[in-house]
């Protein structure tokens, strides 16, 4: 019961958010707050969905990005497909982002089943090897991808059941529902009996093998389902730009996320997406002063790290429990009699 109360509070949670979002994409004329969200909605997705991996599964990937590029890149294809939207004309847009989402899962899961049996720094260097192995196939099949260019020409965008994603409003309150969605997804995937039996395998999957779990196969769901998540980023990132480019699958991309899961923390669920607010409004603020951008941000990322020895968050939670259990242990000392 108590299971059901925390659900139904996130989706009242999940509910304000999205109210809150499209307060401030309708409320406000500028159209910066709501390219800056729209970016913040796709390399949310990616850092967020790296986590389902790293935090509570134990998995470090350096390849992730390779599904946000793979699911930006299928959905730019489909819609820049004159047979496609010409086929199927308005409903275009919705069959491209479930192929995208379906494409991406299938890509993750023939990936996952070949790394998810090796251990932790094989994991990791066979997931980048498959991500270059992409990066490669986009920079050299040119008739199909673009090459190094990317996808020129923009994205067609058919309205459909009312939704015009021609229109900067209409498309960033779409992009704010399926972000939302997406993240009720992984926290619910997060707060199931799944996601603690990832976090026992987490810390120690001998013993969960031995309790009956069988490791190799929640680990593929779990890499299928961060996969997957990670292509809606970049599906996003492709409505947003109109357009899908080859930096998506290079192995900076699936750094960046690292970063972002370390500079907001990774044992709090929001942890990556504060990550990825403060490093993108840090990169903004450092272009402003210098063009030394990737040394300064290093330094504070470094700074971070090495001072909290933690993420942003997972510092203010530790600080909170600590500050509690002061208070709860001064709150004994005064009851005890003397």
């Amino acid at each position: 019961m108590s299971l059901f109360r925390e659900f139904r509070r996130d989706f009242a949670l999940a509910g304000v958010a999205l109210a809150v979002l499209c307060a401030v994409g309708f409320g406000v004329e500028s159209p910066w707050p709501r390219d800056f969200l729209t970016s913040i909605f796709a390399v949310g997705l990616l850092a967020m969905s790296l986590n389902l991996l790293i935090g509570y599964t134990g998995l470090v990937s350096f390849g992730h990005a390779a599904f946000f590029a793979f699911g930006g890149y299928i959905f730019g294809l489909l819609l820049q497909w004159e047979g496609f939207t010409g086929l199927l004309g308005g409903a275009s847009v919705p069959i491209a982002f479930v192929a995208a989402i379906v494409g991406t899962g299938l890509y993750a899961a023939v990936i996952g089943a070949i790394c998810v049996r090796l251990t932790e720094i094989y994991f990791a260097f066979l997931t980048l090897a498959f991500q270059m192995f992409l990066y490669s196939v986009i920079l050299s099949w040119v008739g199909l991808t673009g090459g190094d260019q990317g996808l020129m020409g923009g994205i067609p965008r058919p309205p459909f059941l009312g939704i015009d994603l021609a229109d900067p409003h209409h498309r960033f309150a779409f992009c704010a529902v399926v972000f939302v969605v997406c993240v009720l997804i992984m926290r619910i995937v997060t707060e199931s009996p799944f996601g603690y039996t990832l976090r026992m395998i987490r810390d120690n999957a001998q013993r969960a093998a031995f309790l009956g779990v069988n490791v190799a196969r929640v680990k593929l769901i779990c890499f299928v389902t961060a996969g997957s998540i990670a292509g809606v980023g970049g599906v996003i990132l492709a409505l947003f730009t109109s357009g899908a480019y080859p930096e998506w699958a290079f192995w900076a991309q699936s750094g960046e996320a690292i970063f972002m899961i370390m500079l907001g923390g990774l044992n709090v669920f929001l942890g990556p997406l504060l990550g990825a607010v403060a490093l993108r409004v840090l990169n903004d603020v450092v272009q402003m002063y210098t063009s030394h951008t990737e040394i300064v941000i290093g330094f504070v990322i470094l700074a971070v790290v090495l001072g909290l020895r933690r993420g942003l968050l997972d510092f203010a939670r530790d600080w909170w429990i600590e500050r509690q259990q002061a208070k709860l242990a001064a709150a004994g000392r005064e009851e005890r009699p003397s």
